[in-house]
C-alpha cells in the first residue's frame, strides 16, 4: 500500500461521507498539501480497490469524479495520474523565468521610478502618521473615495462617492460579494475558464459554480438563461475584459444579451474588471447596461503592481454599498490607510496614469516579442495585455508541457487551474510581466517556441 492510500484508508474509516466523493476530496487535499504533485501516477482501479477494501465500481466512480474536477487524467496504457492545478509552485532552484503569476511588467523608466519615489516620500512627509495608524471607517476616507471616483469615471461617468468602497484588493472584494450574494450550497454562474481566485473563494464558502461555455463572443447567453430558468443562480460572475486566462474580451452584443437576461431574472452581476483600464478602447461595461444589478470591481494591481492592494467597488446604489461594507468589514476590517494614501496620491497627481501608460507600452513591446517567437502557434492575446493563452496541438498534454518547461526553468500555468467545468482544454497561460526583464522574457519565449517546434517524447523528458 502506498503512503497516500494509507492516509486515505484512515480517513475513509473515520468518515461517513460517500467513499467516491471523499477520495476525490482527498486527491485535492493531497495536491494542495504537496503529498501529490503534477504527474504523480495513481494506483490502478483494482490496486486502489484492494488497498482501500472497496469495490471496483466505487473506485471507478471516485476517479471519474476526480477527472470531472480536473484533478486527474487517464490514458490507455499509461494509467491515471495527477493533473495538478497550482500556479504557485516554486521553480527548481528558486530561479528562472517565472511566468505563472499574472503580474504587470515593470517598466524600466528611470524618470517614472524617480517620480514614484518622490511622491511616495512626500506622502509620508506630509501625513499625520498617527492618523494613518488608526482604525478608519470602512470604505476609505473622503479623499480616498474622491480619488476612486476619479479613476472609475473613465468607464463609469455617473459614478459617485456614495456608491464606492475602497477595499484591500480585488480578491477581498470578490470574497465579500460572493459571501453576501450566495449562501453555502447555492450557486453562481461563471465562465468555463476563469480567474482561479473565484474558484478558491467558492470552495472556501461552500458555493457551487455553474460553468457557462465560452465562444468567440464570451460566456453563452443561451446557457446563462437556461441556468436562470432552472437553477436560480444567485449571481453572475464575469471577467469581461481580457479574461484571465484566455485574454478574450466579451463583445458589446454579448454584454447586452447577458445584461438583458440578468435584468429579466433579477440576477446580480459581479463585474471583475481587473484588466479593464489596460486597453485603449474597451466595450461598454456591464455596469452601464444593468446599473441596478451590477457591482463593478477594479483596482490598481494590474495597472501599477500587485503589491498595491487597493481596489474600488462601485455598487448599484448607496444602500447596497453600505451592505457590502458590512460584509467587507467582517472579513478584512479595513483597507490599509497607508496604502490608500499612496494610491490616492498617485491617482490624483497623475502618477497612476503615467504608470498605466508605461505598463501598456511595455506590454505591447512584449506582445510583439511573443508574436515573433510564437506567432505560428496561433496563441491568443491582446496587444495591451501582459498574458497570453497558448493552445497545445503538439504531442504534449498541458501538464506534461508545463512540467517539462519547469525543469528548464520556465514556469507557466496549465489550464486545469482555470477550469470550472472539469474539462479543461490542452492549453497554458503565459505571463509576460512581473520582474522579468525584456531579455529574460525573450529568452523564455524562445525556449517555449523551441519546445513546441522540436517536441521530444513527453514521458522521456519530464523528470520525476
Amino acid at each position: 500500500m502506498s503512503k497516500p492510500t494509507q492516509h486515505w484508508l484512515r480517513r475513509l474509516e473515520s468518515s461517513g461521507q460517500p467513499a467516491y466523493t471523499l477520495i476525490a476530496d482527498l486527491i485535492a487535499e493531497d495536491l494542495r498539501s504537496g503529498r501529490l504533485t503534477a504527474r504523480d501516477r495513481l494506483p490502478t482501479l483494482r490496486e486502489l480497490a484492494d488497498d482501500l477494501s472497496l469495490n471496483y465500481t466505487t473506485v471507478a466512480r471516485a476517479y471519474a469524479e476526480a477527472r470531472k474536477r480536473g484533478l486527474i487524467d487517464s490514458r490507455p496504457g499509461y494509467g491515471s495520474y495527477v493533473r495538478g492545478s497550482s500556479p504557485s509552485l516554486p521553480l527548481r532552484g528558486g530561479s528562472g523565468a517565472e511566468m505563472t503569476m499574472n503580474l504587470p511588467p515593470e517598466p524600466q523608466d528611470a524618470g517614472l521610478q524617480a517620480r514614484m519615489h518622490e511622491s511616495a516620500m512626500d506622502v509620508m512627509a506630509r501625513a499625520d502618521l498617527y492618523d494613518l495608524l488608526r482604525y478608519q471607517d470602512f470604505g476609505g476616507s473622503p479623499q480616498d473615495k474622491d480619488a476612486s471616483v476619479q479613476w472609475l469615471r473613465r468607464h463609469l461617468p455617473d459614478c459617485d462617492a456614495s456608491r464606492v468602497l475602497v477595499c484591500p484588493g480585488i480578491h477581498s472584494a470578490l470574497a465579500a460579494l460572493v459571501s453576501q450574494l450566495a449562501r453555502p450550497g447555492e450557486l453562481i454562474c461563471v465562465e468555463a475558464l476563469t480567474y482561479p481566485g473565484i474558484k478558491a473563494i467558492a470552495t472556501q464558502l461552500g458555493i457551487k459554480l455553474h460553468a457557462l461555455p465560452l465562444d468567440d463572443d464570451g460566456p453563452s447567453a443561451f446557457e446563462f438563461e437556461q441556468a436562470c430558468k432552472t437553477l436560480k443562480p444567485k449571481a453572475l460572475y464575469c471577467n469581461p475584459t481580457m479574461l484571465n486566462p484566455t485574454t478574450a474580451t466579451v463583445t458589446k452584443s454579448r454584454r447586452e444579451a447577458l445584461a438583458d437576461i440578468a435584468l429579466r431574472y433579477s440576477v446580480p452581476i459581479i463585474e471583475d474588471d481587473a484588466y479593464g483600464m489596460l486597453p485603449r478602447h474597451a466595450p461598454t461595461p456591464l455596469a452601464l447596461l444593468a446599473p441596478e444589478l451590477t457591482y463593478y470591481v477594479t483596482g490598481l494591481s494590474k495597472c501599477l503592481g500587485a503589491g498595491l492592494r487597493t481596489a474600488y467597488v462601485c455598487a448599484p446604489n448607496a444602500r447596497k454599498a453600505q451592505t457590502l461594507a458590512g460584509a467587507l468589514r467582517a472579513t478584512t476590517v479595513m483597507a490599509s490607510p497607508i496604502t490608500n494614501a499612496l494610491a490616492t496620491r498617485w491617482v490624483t497627481d497623475g502618477t497612476a496614469d503615467a504608470m498605466l501608460h508605461a505598463v501598456r507600452a511595455e506590454s505591447m513591446a512584449r506582445q510583439a516579442m511573443a508574436e515573433h517567437h510564437l506567432g505560428q502557434h496561433q496563441f491568443l492575446a491582446q496587444p495591451e495585455g501582459f498574458h497570453l493563452w497558448l493552445p497545445l496541438s503538439s504531442p504534449w498534454s498541458m501538464v506534461e508541457f508545463a512540467s517539462y518547461l519547469r525543469t528548464q526553468g520556465v514556469g507557466v500555468v496549465a489550464s486545469a487551474a482555470f477550469s470550472t467545468d472539469g474539462d479543461p482544454p490542452d492549453a497554458v497561460r503565459i505571463c509576460l510581466g512581473g520582474p522579468l526583464s525584456r531579455g529574460e522574457c525573450e529568452e523564455a519565449l524562445r525556449l517555449i517556441a523551441d519546445t513546441l517546434d522540436h517536441p521530444l517524447h513527453p514521458h522521456a523528458t519530464v523528470r520525476s
